[in-house]
């Protein structure tokens, strides 16, 4: 659905059964090691996101070393594609949107280029576009990376650790931030064989075979976040999400926690989950979201429209995503009269001026999850306008359908 979005008529009740998509974040991290392990892993029930697809594709294009690769606008791709084709030795240069193209990507291009690669910009010192050289020989069989500017630098690296011939040795420096997306990372290469030791903050892996085995992609616990915020804003909710895990190997499933001082419950099963409003009294003040930036926004705009001034930490890579995350939000936010306060890395809401006009329209960015964060304000705004909604392709493509499903009217 491309062009602009109308959302109305809210329902008085929610209760429906929502299928979502395989997780993006798994599922890309899932074609790598499948790509690695030369048909050894199999991939089930890979996510129809945008970025997958865009992946998958340029993937099964390898073969014949195209002379350009073009990611479009998906962040994991480039991340990750830029130590496949490295290791690979696949001469080729790596580019993407002009948004892309001002996303850094300098400490990871350093980190590989340390161990043996020779990656060269193209335009701008430290952004894409990358010229990626062929032959690569390992020089060196340690690197150290910062931890506190994105974890899917470190996962890049940890990706294709076992395809090197003297393995790798990762000494993460400082604080390493949004762990949990490191840990997926290791635990999908353990269930295709591949070893780890995580020592302080030193993690090695050796050179190992893959072993034959299948990786099954779990829902998207990302997108399993938007409906708990539509539960919170709504009068009742009742709203079942199959086939989500308890025991998740993917950070974001956290939402369960969080969001449970928002009075929504989790019901765990075999099936899935169910997510129910109920009666409470917003308590929690401080939410640390370092571990799950990607719910930031989702968290909040769902406090900031219940007009609960929590203050929020952890929110330094939401400025190198998609846009600004940070900004977005501010400048969003201000149309229903809240300000996110920044001072000295904590972000506080202010709720002093909440209002609820009868329309708003929400710019979002070239970024994706800025019209899934803010679309559940149409609980409580007679009419939100959600400009280019087709930037749900990018991690979530039935977005739309089941906002309808749940409901609302779309126009």
């Amino acid at each position: 659905m491309s062009g602009n979005i109308l959302i109305s008529k809210a329902p008085k009740q929610i209760q429906e059964t929502v299928r979502l998509t395989g997780s993006k974040s798994e599922s890309n991290r899932a074609l790598i090691i499948q790509a690695l392990s030369g048909g050894k892993v199999k991939v089930e029930n890979l996510s129809a996101a945008a970025d997958t697809v865009t992946l998958n594709q340029i993937l099964n294009s390898l073969a014949q070393e195209p002379a350009e690769v073009n990611v479009g606008p998906a962040g994991t791709a480039m991340r990750f594609l830029a130590s496949y084709l490295t290791v690979k030795g696949i001469k080729t240069v790596l580019t993407g949107t002009e948004r892309m193209k001002q996303r850094p990507i300098g400490i990871l291009v350093d980190a590989l280029n340390n161990i043996g690669g020779q990656i060269t910009y193209v335009e701008s010192e430290g952004f894409p576009p990358l010229q990626i050289a062929p032959a690569f020989k390992q020089t060196q069989n340690k690197v150290s990376i910062k931890g506190d500017i994105s974890s899917q630098y470190i996962t890049s690296l940890l990706l294709v650790a076992a395809a090197l011939e003297e393995g790798l040795t990762l000494e993460i420096e400082g604080e390493l931030t949004s762990r949990p997306y490191v840990e997926m990372t290791l635990g999908f290469l353990t269930q295709c064989g591949i070893k780890h030791t995580w020592e302080g903050n030193q993690i090695t892996i050796t050179h190992q075979e893959f072993e034959s085995s299948t990786l099954i992609v779990e829902p998207d616990w990302s997108a399993a976040s938007y409906w708990y915020a539509f539960a919170a804003l709504a009068d009742e909710a009742t709203i079942t999400l199959p086939y989500l895990r308890q025991n998740s190997l993917q950070g974001d499933s956290v939402i369960a926690t969080i969001m449970a001082h928002f009075g929504i419950a989790t019901a765990y099963s075999d099936e899935g989950i169910i997510i129910k409003k109920v009666p409470h009294q917003l308590s929690e003040k401080f939410f640390d979201l370092k571990d799950c930036p990607d719910l930031a926004q989702t968290v909040i705009v769902c406090s900031a429209a219940l007009g609960h001034e929590a203050t929020f930490t952890g929110l330094e890579t939401l400025k190198i995503k998609e846009t600004d995350r940070v900004a977005a939000l501010q400048n969003e936010l201000a149309k229903i009269g809240v300000k996110l306060i920044e001072e000295n890395l904590n972000y506080t809401l202010d709720c002093s001026g909440l209002h609820f006009p009868d329309k708003i329209s929400i710019a979002t960015y070239e970024d994706h999850r800025m019209a899934m964060a803010f679309a559940p304000l149409a609980s409580l705004v007679r009419e939100v306008e959600v400009e280019e909604a087709n930037v749900v392709e990018k991690s979530y493509p039935s977005y739309w359908e089941d906002v309808k499903k749940i409901g609302f009217s779309l126009d």
